[in-house]
C-alpha cells in the first residue's frame, strides 16, 4: 500500500503538471476515470502494462517513476529542516516524508526556496563587505546562485551515466586511430585534420595563469607547459569532445528543469566534455574488464590508462551502463576547511547539500598523512554498512610562487561490495561493532555520544547544566 500511494502521489502530479484533469489523462491510458482516481489515492496498485503505457503516452522515463528521486528529495528535505529557522515548527520525519511523497512538487518548492534564502544570505553577506570596503554599488548585485548545485542534480538524475557521450567517445577514438598509439599525438593529429587545430605547448607567462586556451578563430589550442602527460591527454580530449559532439552536449545541457541560469548550463557543458573526455581515454569496457582485474585499484587504473587518480576516481564512479555496471560508488572531494566541492552518489549514503559532511567520515583524516590511503567501515544512523578509502590529491602547481591546491577524495562502497576492492585487503569486514558510526550532518544525526557534535539533533533541544560538563555540550550525562 505505501508503494502504490507513493506511485499515485506520482501520477497525480504528473497529470497535474501536463494541466489534465482525470478524465482526460484516463481517456488517453484507455482507463475509466474512478479507476486513475483509486490508482492516485493509493487504493489500487499500478501494473507494469499500465505503467509502460503511460511512460510512452506522456514520454517520461520509467526510472522517473522509480524511489530513488523520493528518497533523495527526502534528503533534502531532513536537511534543509535541520537549519534552526525551522525549530518552532517541530516538523517531524514523517511530516517530511509524507510532503516528498504526496505533494514532491511542493516538497521541491521547499527546498528551492531555501536555497534561494541561502542565496539571499550570501548575497546579503558580500554587500556589506563592498559597504564596508567603500565598492561602488551602483552596478547590478545579482542574487547569488550555484551553479554547480544544480549541475551536481542534473548529474545525480542520469546517475553519472550519459550512454550518448559513452558512443561518441567509442566513434572518436576509432576515428582517430587511438589504439596502440601515444594518446597525445593521435588527439593533436585528429584536431589538426578533423578542424584544423594546431596544438602548441606554452610557457607559464604567455598563458596567464590559464593551463588550457582555445582560440577558435586563429584555430589554435594552447597546453601549459605544466600540465603532466596525463592532464595534457584529458585537456586535448576536452577539446575534441567539445568539437565533435557540440550538438550532444548542448541537447543535455539544457535541461531546463534543473538547469536554471546561464552558469548553470554553461558549467554543465563543460562538466559534460569532461566526461566525454575521460570515456575517450578510459574506454567504458576496457576500463571496466581491468577495473574488475586488478580489483579497482586505482594506482594501477591509472598507470595503465596514463591517467590521474581524480581522473581514475571520477570515471569509476561512472560505471553504471545497464547490465554491465560496475561497483556502485560514491564519491566526495573537500578542500582543507572541510567545503564539498564534489559528490556523486551511487552507493546509496546521502551526502550533505547545505552544511558540511559529518567530521567523523574518512576523508577529513587523509590530511592527515597526505598521499597515503585511509580505510574506515562505516556505519549510518540507520545502521547500513559502507566501505571508504580516502586519499589526499594535489594539483599541478605553476612554480613556487604558483597555487598549490590540496583536496582530499573519498571513495566508498555498499559493504557488500567491499570485497571486490583490493583496498579491503586485512580489513575484518565481518565485525559490524567496529565499524565507525557516521552521520550526514549533526543536525539529522541522532548520537549523543559523539565528541565532536557541534549542534543539537533535529527534535533534541539543547540543555546547558552549567555545573555539569558532558563530551559535548548537547551529550546527555548519567545523573
Amino acid at each position: 500500500m505505501k508503494e502504490s500511494a507513493r506511485l499515485g502521489a506520482q501520477i497525480r502530479a504528473l497529470r497535474r503538471q501536463q494541466g489534465l484533469t482525470q478524465v482526460k489523462m484516463a481517456d488517453r491510458l484507455a482507463i475509466s476515470a474512478s479507476y486513475l482516481n483509486l490508482i492516485e489515492h493509493g487504493r489500487r496498485p499500478l501494473s507494469a502494462e499500465l505503467l509502460i503505457k503511460l511512460a510512452q503516452t506522456f514520454n517520461v522515463d520509467l526510472k522517473a517513476f522509480g524511489g530513488e528521486d523520493e528518497d533523495r528529495l527526502l534528503a533534502d528535505l531532513l536537511e534543509v529542516c535541520g537549519d534552526p529557522i525551522f525549530d518552532p515548527h517541530a516538523l517531524t520525519p514523517d511530516d517530511l516524508r509524507n510532503l516528498a511523497a504526496h505533494a514532491p512538487a511542493a516538497a521541491r518548492a521547499m527546498v528551492g526556496l531555501y536555497r534561494a534564502f541561502q542565496g539571499s544570505k550570501e548575497s546579503a553577506r558580500s554587500l556589506a563587505e563592498r559597504v564596508s570596503e567603500g565598492a561602488d554599488l551602483r552596478e547590478g548585485f545579482d542574487i547569488y546562485r550555484l551553479p554547480s548545485e544544480e549541475v551536481t542534480d542534473l548529474v545525480q538524475r542520469h546517475r553519472n551515466y550519459f550512454g550518448e557521450l559513452e558512443e561518441g567517445a567509442e566513434r572518436i577514438r576509432t576515428d582517430a586511430r587511438l589504439e596502440g598509439e601515444d594518446l597525445f599525438q593521435g588527439l593533436a593529429r585528429y584536431l589538426q585534420a578533423a578542424f584544423g587545430v594546431t596544438v602548441r605547448i606554452e610557457k607559464v607567462g604567455a598563458m596567464r595563469r590559464a593551463v588550457r586556451r582555445f582560440d577558435p578563430e586563429r584555430r589554435e589550442l594552447l597546453l601549459s607547459e605544466v600540465l603532466r602527460r596525463g592532464s595534457r591527454n584529458f585537456q586535448l580530449a576536452y577539446q575534441v569532445s567539445m568539437l565533435t559532439h557540440k550538438d550532444a552536449i548542448e541537447r543535455l545541457g539544457n535541461d531546463s528543469t534543473l538547469l536554471t541560469t546561464p552558469d548553470s548550463r554553461a558549467l554543465a557543458r563543460v562538466v559534460l566534455a569532461n566526461y566525454c573526455a575521460a570515456a575517450v581515454l578510459m574506454p567504458y569496457e576496457p576500463f571496466l574488464r581491468a577495473a574488475r582485474e586488478e580489483r579497482y585499484d586505482i594506482e594501477i587504473l591509472g598507470h595503465r590508462f596514463r591517467t590521474s587518480f581524480e581522473q581514475v576516481c571520477h570515471r569509476l564512479t561512472t560505471l553504471r551502463r545497464p547490465n554491465l555496471e560496475g561497483v556502485p560508488f560514491h564519491l566526495v572531494r573537500v578542500d582543507v576547511a572541510g567545503n564539498i566541492s564534489k559528490r556523486f552518489s551511487a552507493s546509496g549514503v546521502r551526502i550533505a547539500r547545505f552544511s558540511g559532511a559529518c567530521p567523523r567520515w574518512i576523508l577529513h583524516s587523509a590530511f592527515l598523512t597526505p598521499g597515503m590511503f585511509r580505510r574506515q567501515v562505516s556505519r549510518m544512523p540507520d545502521g547500513t554498512l559502507f566501505f571508504c578509502i580516502s586519499r589526499t590529491v594535489e594539483k599541478e602547481s605553476a612554480g613556487f610562487h604558483g597555487p598549490h591546491a590540496a583536496h582530499a577524495i573519498e571513495m566508498g562502497c555498499p559493504i557488500e561490495h567491499a570485497r571486490e576492492l583490493v583496498y579491503s585487503d586485512g580489513v575484518d569486514l565481518g565485525n559490524s561493532t567496529a565499524a565507525v558510526p557516521v552521520g550526514m550532518t549533526c543536525r539529522l544525526c541522532e548520537r549523543m555520544d559523539c565528541e565532536q557534535r557541534v549542534f543539537p539533533p533535529l527534535q533534541t533541544p539543547m540543555r546547558v547544566d552549567e555545573n555539569v560538563r558532558g563530551i559535548s555540550f548537547y551529550a546527555p550525562v548519567l545523573d
